[in-house]
């Protein structure tokens, strides 16, 4: 049986991803910082019909310390995991970059960059251990070197999460580790995360970008699958695993007077 293992899947993407590697029979690790949400989302997960199982632990992915206890967890549950999904993040203040105070930048760089690097370094010493495995990165706005109001520090942290997956994915091929180094590029989904900062604080988009949203956005369920599958068949190495393409976002701005979506009409 095949071992999955996500940073912050108790909602949202990550806990949709969960949903669909248990649908094909991973066992699968939850983890995020709210161990409420946590069981929740195991309960929710057990009503599908599957041969894994499902486990959690609550973990601060901006601590090493708290990853490395999620890797020898994710051993004693089940086993060394066979996917390991740096997916935990935050979404930033709508502020110009000095109006961040420095907690808001910690905060930022700790779980968005360093959260992920963490994540990457113990699943891979683990992996290398074994000659087997797979980690994926999240990539998101910046990731390409796109610019926007209230989204610089984000920007910046994933685009150094891009740049340090392709150095990875490159180490680990001459390293001849057998481990697999990929991005996923899951485009803009509406969640949570989309309207609220730093996990907590309400974010008040602007009819322009709720504009864009609802052209270009998706539920996250409906990218979880398409990711998911992607993952469990993939086999390259240094590979990118994108949802949005820029023919998808050409049709989508095409056929947008005659779709209306609105994602926010009930918010």
């Amino acid at each position: 049986m095949k071992t999955v293992v996500i940073t912050g899947s108790a909602r949202g993407l990550g806990f949709n991803m969960a949903k669909y590697f248990r649908e094909n029979n991973y066992n699968v690790m939850l983890s995020d910082l709210n161990e409420d949400n946590l069981k929740k989302a195991k309960e929710s997960l057990e009503e599908i019909k599957s041969r894994g199982r499902i486990a959690y632990k609550v973990c601060d992915v901006s601590k090493l310390q708290d990853i490395e206890e999620l890797m020898k967890y994710t051993k004693n549950e089940f086993q060394t995991p066979d996917i390991w999904i740096n997916n935990a993040g935050v979404n930033q203040p709508q502020k110009a970059l000095w109006e961040l105070d420095e907690k808001e930048i910690n905060t930022l760089l700790d779980v968005d960059l360093k959260g992920a690097i963490y994540g990457s370094i113990t699943a891979m010493k683990e992996m290398e251990r074994n000659h087997k495995g797979a980690i994926y990165n999240i990539e998101g706005y910046g990731s390409n070197d796109a610019h926007m109001l209230g989204l610089n520090m984000y920007g910046t942290s994933k685009r150094a999460v891009t740049y340090y997956t392709e150095s990875l994915a490159q180490e680990a091929e001459q390293r001849k580790t057998n481990v697999i180094v990929g991005k996923l590029s899951p485009g803009i989904m509406i969640t949570d995360f989309t309207n609220h900062s730093l996990g907590n604080d309400k974010i008040e988009l602007s009819e322009k970008t709720k504009k864009v949203y609802n052209i270009l956005g998706d539920k996250p369920e409906v990218v979880a699958k398409y990711l998911v599958e992607k993952m469990i068949t993939n086999t390259k190495n240094n590979v990118k695993i994108n949802w949005l393409t820029n023919r998808k976002a050409f049709i989508r701005f095409l056929t947008a007077p005659f779709n209306q979506r609105d994602f926010f009409k009930d918010k």
